[in-house]
């Protein structure tokens, strides 16, 4: 079974920075993307970045040279470095473990949120 245990979500304040992490464990395949996804309130989940397991990132247009994804794959693990935090960045951020074989499969954490104060 596979888990993904987020940490270092928080409070800070505007212009701030916060460092995620995510742990993977279990089996799952080699083939897999990493990434965080954030649910505000009252607003559907969507994606912030995302990376493969070859190093390639995507990012949401509106992080784009505020937050830098990356990962270590020896150590099964996905960060999101945070800066120049906003308030409209407050949401729950999800860790993501999308695994890919003959078909896909998404894990998720259980989320950890951040609060940005103005």
């Amino acid at each position: 079974q596979v888990q993904l245990v987020e940490s270092g979500g928080g409070l800070v304040q505007a212009g701030g920075s916060l460092r995620l992490s995510c742990a993977a464990s279990g089996s799952f395949s080699s083939l897999n993307n990493m990434g965080w996804y954030r649910q505000a309130p009252g607003k559907q989940r969507e994606l912030v970045a995302v990376m493969s397991n070859g190093g390639s990132p995507n990012y949401a247009d509106s992080v784009k040279g505020r937050f830098t994804i990356s990962r270590d794959n020896v150590k099964s693990m996905v960060y999101l470095q945070m800066n120049s935090l906003k308030p409209e960045n407050i949401a729950v951020y999800y860790c993501n473990l999308r695994a890919i074989t003959n078909r896909v499969i998404d894990y998720w954490g259980k989320g950890t949120l951040v609060t940005v104060s103005s």
